[in-house]
């Protein structure tokens, strides 16, 4: 049986992810091709609590950032056992809403979290595990926040200050520029030609592995 193939949408808040994955699946369905969903953190049921304990904005005592960084992975990892792995050996593509970049990204860039430890913390879980395609929708934070505020209350981690979603793009397309399998999408654009640079990059993809 062919293995499966993971594509990931990836973004900061009010990229319009939402809208990237449904284009997405549009594709996918157009080919025939059986594919299940996931989303990060959560995904199962074990990993949806931990997305709640990280995103709360309710939550009475202060979050580290160890402990934000150590959830966000644990998380990742009953997703990745659970539902992405045993997915792709059954020949179903996954989409994923997030993975691994964004804690690079949020954590590493955000945070200010050691290379070195979200180094450790990426082979610990993912064991050099990654996306076959991700699409990375970039927005600057002052566009991407007004969307997220537009859409209604903002989470924990929604709430940080403007620096910190400039670290957090800043690595985003840092990363982008070193990775072949990272397509940048500059979702300032028209909805129109952001969706159609989508389908063709998921076009040409879906074209090789057909």
């Amino acid at each position: 049986m062919t293995q499966g193939k993971f594509i990931v949408i990836e973004g900061m808040e009010g990229a319009g992810k939402s809208t990237a994955i449904a284009v997405v699946e549009a594709q996918l369905n157009k080919h025939g091709i059986t594919f299940d969903k996931t989303r990060e953190p959560g995904g199962t049921p074990m990993a949806e609590s931990m997305r709640e304990l990280v995103k709360s904005v309710d939550i009475s005592e202060t979050v580290t950032q160890e402990t934000e960084l150590m959830l966000m992975y644990a998380s990742r990892s009953q997703l990745l056992a659970n539902k992405i792995k045993p997915s792709l050996a059954q020949g179903r593509w996954v989409l994923g809403d997030r993975h691994d970049l964004s804690s690079q990204a949020y954590q590493g860039g955000g945070r200010q979290i050691s290379a070195d430890i979200m180094n450790t913390m990426a082979d610990i879980t993912l064991k050099g595990f990654k996306p076959d395609l991700t699409l990375y929708l970039d927005v600057t934070p002052e566009i991407g926040l007004a969307r997220a505020r537009g859409r209604g209350e903002l989470d924990r981690i929604e709430q940080e200050d403007l620096s910190f979603f400039e670290r957090v793009r800043a690595r985003y397309q840092a990363i982008a520029e070193q990775d072949d399998s990272i397509h940048l999408i500059d979702a300032t654009q028209s909805i129109e030609a952001v969706h159609e640079q989508i389908i063709d990059v998921v076009e040409a993809f879906i074209a090789r592995h057909d």
